[in-house]
């Protein structure tokens, strides 16, 4: 993906210049704001930093070309000749979309087949197929033709960044987020001086003065389109959520023998990369589990004695790489029992409560209330056993799989 790329926000008519300041406050360069949308430009960072911190914009869209486009031959080669291959893999799926405004190509449907086209001509080309398969991560592609002047994008957001995803359903008469948080940056309030909504209805404005008071990002509770391109690093979504003040990223590995004991370095050099703990995770013969080797996670440390030892790691021991932001946790049921240090005891999803992963005994929780509820916790706290028996046995008592587990 090239280091300097062009974006295209759209957004809500009279809100554009609130926009172009968001853009020009999280650094995007050559920002300027025009009819319904702001285009600037920044590099492959930006695209989760925008996602993530827009409060008013609609999507981001990546521009990939631009060009004069008044009869249909002039639309296929302007389409054709973008390096679609840099972006869509194979698999990738690529449906099209867009609209024309005061064009000599007025039809939609008839542009879309004719952009649709030249993306299958490309491609296959590239790929050597005659049909694609389109079975793999979706990459929306969107055109857009203005007084004959074409240009092809890519969405990099999916849905509409005013799904912010704290809201489980619309209510009646919505209110766009984004206009809502448009209307509270408009106001100039900051979260110093109480705030009142007099009409408040489903309560988007309150809820967007909220995290513009605690400065907290709005895109942090969803994911995006952009999160699932094969060319995008992953790393750059979990260095732009920590910007955006999310923090204590982990990653879980279960170690496998002979599965996933050849990616221990490339797990260890993404901890030294990026912000994000990387747990591994001692396999326990539960579930599926029961099927696939045992690899102790003292074999991390044996083939990378660099690592410095923290010291209060909990269920975890705790290290951190020489050089780098992350760290790397060894959790060891199985080598290094924590039974006695272990302090959890578990809610599965049908609402039992387990006094440890691998007993037998559950206490239903459903329907209890008040004392009732509290006798039941306390009874699952004191039936906790001391240790577990998987050494001795090889087996957990708990014959479920752990998604049927939850909790």
């Amino acid at each position: 993906m090239d280091q300097t790329l062009q974006f295209v926000i759209p957004a809500l008519m009279g809100v554009e210049s609130t926009v172009a300041w968001e853009l020009k406050k999280l650094g995007l360069s050559n920002v300027r704001a025009e009819n319904g949308r702001v285009l600037c430009q920044g590099g492959p960072a930006d695209i989760p930093r925008m996602n993530l911190n827009l409060r008013c914009g609609a999507r981001v869209l990546l521009s990939l070309g631009t060009f004069r486009a008044q009869t249909f031959e002039e639309l296929f080669q302007g389409v054709l000749s973008v390096p679609w291959e840099d972006y869509i893999p194979r698999e990738g799926r690529f449906p099209v979309k867009g609209y024309s405004i005061s064009s000599t190509l007025h039809s939609v449907p008839a542009c879309q087949s004719i952009v649709k086209k030249a993306l299958c001509t490309r491609l296959g080309r590239a790929y050597g197929l005659e049909t694609l398969p389109e079975t793999g991560t979706l990459y929306q592609v969107q055109f857009s033709i203005l007084k004959d002047s074409a240009a092809v994008l890519l969405d990099t957001s999916g849905d509409s960044l005013y799904k912010r995803g704290y809201r489980a359903r619309n209510m009646g008469a919505p209110l766009r987020e984004t206009l809502a948080a448009a209307l509270v940056l408009l106001s100039r309030y900051k979260g110093r001086e109480p705030f009142c909504d007099p009409f408040c209805g489903s309560g988007t404005i309150p809820i967007e003065a909220a995290l513009i008071a605690k400065n907290r990002a709005p895109g942090l509770n969803r994911s995006f389109a952009a999160q699932r391109w094969r060319n995008m690093d992953s790393g750059l979504w979990l260095e732009a959520a920590e910007e955006a003040g999310f923090t204590g990223t982990k990653l879980n590995v279960v170690l496998m023998k002979g599965f996933n004991d050849d990616e221990i370095p490339d797990f260890l050099d993404f901890s030294c990369r990026y912000p994000v703990e990387v747990r591994f995770i001692e396999l326990m013969p539960i579930g599926e589990g029961r099927n696939a080797q045992f690899l102790p996670a003292d074999a991390v440390l044996e083939s990378h004695p660099f690592l410095r030892p923290l010291e209060g790691s909990g269920v975890a021991r705790r290290y951190r790489p020489p050089d780098g932001p992350g760290l790397v946790g060894l959790i060891e049921p199985m080598s290094h029992r924590f039974c006695k240090s272990c302090d959890r005891i578990r809610v599965t999803a049908d609402g039992k409560l387990k006094p440890c992963l691998h007993s037998n005994q559950e206490i239903p929780l459903r329907g209890l209330h008040g004392e009732a509820l509290r006798r039941a916790i306390r009874e699952g706290a004191a039936a906790k056993p001391e240790r577990h028996h998987m050494n001795e046995t090889g087996r957990s008592q708990e014959g479920r799989n752990m998604h049927q587990i939850g909790g």
